[in-house]
């Protein structure tokens, strides 16, 4: 049966959190079972501000593989790949800058939202600006026909369905297939003071690998509303990390409107709300952290299923770099 083909993946930046799990990975774990699923390990993207430390890319490929697996996701079904070594990703990447301008790139609302977060100005590397291409390099190789992205990612599906678009059209034909976005509906988790979202980057998030102490106090830190300051007081619940961490990971959503509810009226105390979040912090957490451990004293088992991945990834891919470029009638050797 032919199954649609789905690509995902992550920056290998450092190990993976909460955030990713309620946000992609739960979500990746279903996808298994309905489509051809190819999870990147997206090292070469990692590079294109992290070029001055690129040990800390090359550390985390591992790290970010030990999540996958330890979360449940199944190599059998899922080929976790190695982007920096799938060759026809970089070869189409340059191809694909040829039908897209700097001016259209630096108008991607993704892009310009990434550049002016980390402060770049005018000083941008020339490989971030250009990542909209790489991207769609990425998702046309595999010929994936849905990518899971966050809203904000939304406008970079948009310009890989442009580029798309113009080569099928210089081509003549229909080479390449075009990508519909899905959107999850947990969106992004803020982190847990409640200033940003939840990031590796920002050390405001809980990562799969948490201790149950370092759970216990992440929990205890979390934001909720400073004016909530004795139980019978009203509170908000707009803001507040701890609901926000309830509504994507409680299962029972009928239970936490009811305790919203009564938060908003006063008589729940915050330490109530933050010691339910725990234990379902704790019951998802435990068991990813335990297979965690065990897989990481088999790192050549980690290894091989990348590697093995990384071929089925190579194979794909290049059957449809030479698609392109028997469509587009380049000379070839």
């Amino acid at each position: 049966m032919n199954r649609p083909t789905i690509l995902t993946g992550d920056r290998t930046t450092g190990p993976l959190h909460i955030g990713h799990y309620a946000g992609s990975l739960s979500n990746r774990l279903r996808y298994q079972d309905s489509h051809e699923q190819f999870l990147l390990l997206a090292d070469s993207q990692a590079l294109t501000d992290n070029a001055h430390d690129p040990q800390k890319v090359r550390r985390n490929v591992i790290e970010v593989a030990l999540d996958y697996l330890a979360v449940g996701i199944d190599p059998g079904r899922t080929a976790i790949c190695l982007q920096s070594q799938i060759p026809a990703l970089a070869e189409l990447s340059m191809l694909y800058l040829n039908f897209v301008t700097v001016a259209r790139l630096e108008r991607n609302p993704t892009i310009k939202d990434e550049i002016r977060a980390r402060g770049f100005g005018r000083d941008i590397p020339a490989g971030f600006l250009c990542y909209p291409a790489a991207q769609a390099a990425d998702i046309t190789a595999f010929k994936a026909t849905v990518v899971p992205v966050g809203e904000d990612q939304a406008p970079l599906i948009e310009q890989t369905n442009e580029i798309v678009r113009r080569i099928n059209a210089v081509a003549g034909c229909l080479v390449l297939p075009e990508a519909r976005a899905i959107i999850p509906k947990a969106g992004r988790l803020p982190g847990i003071h409640g200033k940003a979202k939840m990031s590796k980057s920002s050390r405001n998030a809980i990562a799969l690998s948490a201790s149950s102490e370092q759970i216990r106090s992440a929990v205890r830190a979390m934001f909720t509303d400073p004016n909530h300051l004795r139980v019978e007081d009203p509170g908000r619940i707009e803001g507040n990390v701890v609901f926000a961490y309830l509504d994507a990971f409680d299962p029972d959503q009928d239970e936490i409107a009811e305790l919203k509810a009564q938060y908003q009226r006063g008589g729940l105390g915050d330490g109530t709300i933050k010691a339910r979040l725990e234990v379902i912090l704790q019951d998802l957490i435990a068991p990813i952290r335990e297979r965690r451990a065990q897989l990481s004293e088999d790192r050549g088992y980690v290894l091989e299923v990348i590697k093995e991945g990384t071929e089925r990834a190579r194979e794909r891919t290049e059957a449809t770099k030479r698609e392109v470029v028997n469509a587009l009638d380049l000379f070839q050797l």
